[in-house]
């Protein structure tokens, strides 16, 4: 009787480790924010135009990008924010009235999609670095414009900074850039340790990883927004409860030395690319004709 009473005794943290894994492994399959190349196969089994995926290699990262277009029109370059991966613009790239004007490319950032899944680079100009070779690649298909949401504003802006002779034009679409406004989320610092980050999905592991690191990244980028020369189309929502909607203010009040043109939607949330996408139309249209 004693011997069973210290089994169970025993047996109860092993059980409690297996549930939880068992846990976090389902949440993990749920959470992932990407499409299989399989899933992206078939959404353009019917499409003229399909679109292509890529890959290329750098060191140990491997980045992916879907392209789709003409090689001779102009290039958008659609960056997601965190998390989230290539497939949150796989819309776009399906968009016929779009493809009439440009050629558009959807990329994974590192961490997310296929390109080293949960395996996040929380550096931007790492990112930046790392994201080159497409611009590289396609260099040719002058202007280039960049299209970067939440997160993906600050990679964009840093692509522009890094990369001036390789990028044309920016869109910002509740861009996360202004360092005052980031928010003092506690529960970040301890999700990025050892003992916690691996019970995260994946998806949200490399989103807290970057997040977590993000603002001295933003203070750092102070002094350079009068770098930019590139005209900037900045699309915010009044309602954004995840980027301060001030951050479209710190935009026009930081980019000094070029053209900084803001669409405010006093009703719109932070999901534009899914709740407003003909916002992104008509500004990609717009800085196409400028």
């Amino acid at each position: 009787m004693l011997i069973n009473h210290f089994r169970k005794k025993n047996l109860r943290p092993l059980i409690f480790v297996a549930v939880l894994f068992g846990i976090t492994f389902v949440l993990d399959s749920c959470m992932q924010f990407r499409m299989s190349k399989s899933e992206i196969d078939k959404y353009f089994e019917n499409k003229i135009p399909k679109a292509e995926l890529k890959s290329y290699n750098i060191g140990k990262r491997k980045q992916t990008y879907l392209i789709n277009g003409d090689s001779l029109k102009p290039l958008v370059i659609f960056v997601h924010g965190s998390p989230g991966s290539l497939s949150a613009f796989i819309d776009f790239l399906a968009d016929t009235s779009l493809l009439k004007s440009v050629r558009m490319i959807s990329v994974d950032r590192p961490g997310f999609g296929s390109a080293n899944f949960g395996n996040a680079e929380p550096s931007l100009a790492k990112q930046a670095e790392l994201l080159k070779p497409v611009l590289l690649a396609h260099k040719n298909n002058r202007p280039v414009f960049l299209v970067g949401h939440s997160l993906g504003g600050p990679l964009i802006a840093q692509m522009a900074l890094d990369y001036p002779e390789l990028v044309d034009g920016l869109i910002m679409v509740a861009p996360s850039i202004a360092p005052e406004l980031e928010p003092n989320e506690w529960f970040r610092a301890p999700l990025a340790t050892p003992f916690l980050k691996w019970m995260l999905p994946r998806s949200l592991r490399a989103s807290n990883d970057e997040i977590y690191k993000l603002k001295p990244q933003l203070e750092a980028l102070l002094p350079r927004w009068k770098e930019v020369q590139t005209p900037v189309i900045v699309i915010q929502g009044g309602k954004d409860s995840l980027v301060h909607p001030d951050n479209a203010v710190f935009a026009k009040r930081m980019m000094t030395n070029t053209t900084v043109e803001v669409l405010f939607v006093e009703t719109m949330d932070h999901f534009v690319p899914w709740s407003n996408p003909e916002l992104i139309r008509e500004a990609v249209v717009k800085m196409v004709g400028w």
